[in-house]
């Protein structure tokens, strides 16, 4: 049986100007659970709920076993984090960060710390507020893996990195949660890489929980379909999500147990995340406009 170190139950936070409406999911220990969504979909949010550093309107939060704020703050060592703000003193370099890392976390381990600086080609001597905005991401990166935490919480890590970095990232990810007792959740906009990596997914738009569960098979669960205006039945109006009419035909998600109930002649693809992004957008934002 499988161990979640993150349970996430009915989490609500309600603003004057925006809701996040009853969130569900889990991560269990040796897994790699994606967050994506569009600006505004609540991300952020959530992981600084997670984190406790945002209270929760309601609901439940469970991380590393830890079921209130005040022993999950207490367990801080065993959660490594990079916020999009993460940012240490302007003025420390490499040795600073380390020397002061080492008497926060008890498992701190600096060897593994200047091996990753190395491994991501960061400078040492370099001021922190001197490194360019992507070697500050893989710094960060760096301190957040170097106390050995069970669990990873990430927001954007790959931004500002070039291809070469991101694949050290994901490659430096999938170690981490080899041994089948670490996780991450990571909240990233950059959909091939969490395709590539991520075990599970969380869709999140306007605040709403679209969908959790297996990466590839909520990609094996829809398909594309496409045709010409005059092939645009009110079947594909019905079950299709998020149509898309042009000049020459449409497109239009659907779940792939509906496909039976269509024409042979009209073209079926396979989707990425990407598209399921649009899509189902699309979807939440026509019944927004009928609201």
């Amino acid at each position: 049986m499988m161990t979640n170190l993150l349970e996430v139950d009915d989490l609500t936070k309600r603003y004057q100007q925006f809701s996040l409406e009853n969130l569900h999911f889990n991560l269990p220990e040796g897994y790699i659970l994606g967050m994506i969504g569009p600006n505004g979909a609540g991300k952020t949010t959530t992981l600084k709920m997670i984190l406790d550093m945002v209270t929760p309107t309601n609901g439940q939060i469970s991380l590393n076993g830890q079921t209130t704020r005040q022993l999950r703050l207490a367990d801080r060592n065993q959660v490594g984090i990079v916020l999009d703000n993460t940012v240490f003193p302007d003025a420390w370099k490499a040795d600073k960060i380390n020397q002061n890392l080492a008497m926060v976390f008890q498992n701190w381990h600096s060897e593994h710390f200047f091996k990753l600086l190395d491994d991501f080609d960061v400078d040492r001597g370099t001021k922190y507020k001197a490194l360019s905005r992507g070697s500050q991401v893989k710094l960060n990166l760096a301190a957040a893996v170097a106390h050995d935490p069970k669990i990873l919480i990430l927001d954007e890590p790959a931004s500002g990195l070039d291809p070469i970095a991101r694949d050290q990232l994901m490659a430096l990810l999938q170690d981490f949660i080899s041994d089948g007792h670490h996780s991450v959740l990571l909240s990233s906009h950059i959909t091939d890489d969490l395709a590539k990596i991520a075990d599970y997914l969380v869709y999140l738009i306007h605040g709403q929980q679209l969908f959790f569960g297996e990466t590839q098979t909520l990609i094996d669960r829809y398909a594309v379909v496409k045709g010409g205006l005059d092939q645009l039945t009110d079947v594909i109006k019905y079950d299709g999500i998020g149509l898309k009419t042009y000049q020459t035909g449409f497109s239009v998600l659907i779940d792939r147990d509906k496909l039976t109930n269509l024409s042979d002649d009209l073209v079926i693809e396979p989707v990425n995340l990407d598209e399921l992004m649009i899509y189902f957008g699309k979807r939440v934002q026509s019944n927004d406009s009928r609201d």
